[in-house]
């Protein structure tokens, strides 16, 4: 597909969302930049979010693609729109999500600026279903990082829609998986560990909306959660290291400890395979910390088995939490 210079291509997946997909829709038609598309990918809806799309694009035909498929998930519905885009550079925007005006306009200026950078972004603010603001700059969008990671270790530090990506970057990423849950934050270890980097907006630029209705993760089988969890660590912990996170530093300590968490999740769970492969992830990013811990944890995986061990293992945890409240590296979207 060929790339049209200055065009931007905003990629929306939904699903049984038609109210708020109107909103979203709107809020790119409503940015002062052109040239612009918008591809909606509606993930098998059963309401009618599919009527919604198409009138959209009768009443914009020149401006407004709609992709129908099976439901397979936000990750590839995402991936089917970014196989069709043409724009220099892409947006992806979930149906519950808004633009705010000027966020093309500002982060292509920047982008322009700073060539070497990848990827545009800014303020993030969290707002509830009636519009107020709960909290502005939300996560860490506040804050000018240079690089995804190592902060990406601790914590997924923006949202989908933050972020404003020049074409190239996403052609070398390569496609978003099939994972129902946590695919954004998987895609965007790739991307950290191409060492992309990024150029700061220090202005609001899109909105979060806190809502009560379904979300395209939602719709994910939790059954598959450690799954998916599990190849998120994987993910993470290969592209930390590409991205030459330091061994030592405070947010592999940080990972070290979340990927032995989802280890005994993983194995109270019932999935033994992934609770391995949590756990080793977990004792090879801890560079020699919690040793006690790993060997406990080991020695009652030979006594109980990888469930029970899980089981045991986030009782204790539940225990420690209750005495060391308020220690260890603050969220992105905690207040600390």
């Amino acid at each position: 597909m060929a790339t049209i210079v200055g065009l931007v291509s905003t990629i929306i997946p939904v699903f049984n969302r038609p109210e708020m997909l109107l909103q979203s829709v709107h809020s790119v038609l409503n940015q002062d930049h052109r040239p612009i598309e918008v591809i909606i990918v509606d993930d098998g809806s059963t309401d009618e979010t599919a009527g919604t799309a198409d009138a959209l694009q009768s009443c914009y035909p020149d401006l407004i693609k709609v992709l129908h498929i099976e439901n397979r998930g936000a990750g590839l519905a995402r991936e089917a729109g970014r196989r069709i885009a043409q724009g220099e550079f892409i947006q992806y925007l979930d149906s519950d999500d808004l633009l705010l005006q000027g966020k093309f306009s500002i982060q292509i200026e920047a982008l322009r600026r700073h060539p070497e950078c990848g990827i545009a972004y800014g303020w993030t603010r969290l707002i509830d279903a009636n519009g107020n603001i709960i909290k502005v700059p939300y996560k860490w969008t506040g804050q000018g990082l240079d690089t995804l990671f190592p902060s990406l270790l601790i914590d997924r530090w923006w949202n989908t829609h933050t972020p404003l990506y020049r074409r190239s970057v996403c052609d070398e990423v390569g496609p978003w998986t099939d994972m129902r849950m946590s695919e954004d934050w998987e895609y965007e270890a790739r991307v950290g560990a191409l060492g992309v980097r990024l150029v700061f907006c220090p202005q609001a630029c899109s909105d979060t909306r806190r809502h009560s209705g379904d979300r395209l993760t939602s719709q994910a089988d939790p059954l598959a959660h450690p799954q998916d969890m599990t190849r998120l660590i994987k993910a993470l912990n290969v592209s930390g290291a590409k991205a030459g996170v330091n061994p030592t530093s405070r947010e592999m300590a940080h990972f070290s400890r979340w990927a032995f968490l989802e280890a005994r999740r993983a194995g109270a769970s019932g999935f033994p395979n992934e609770s391995r492969e949590c756990y080793e992830i977990a004792l090879s990013a801890s560079a020699g910390r919690l040793k006690g811990q790993f060997l406990l944890y080991r020695t009652a995986v030979g006594l109980f088995g990888w469930k029970g061990a899980g089981r045991l293992g986030l009782f204790s945890e539940r225990l420690r939490n209750a005495s060391r409240r308020g220690q260890g590296l603050p969220l992105s979207w905690t207040d600390s």
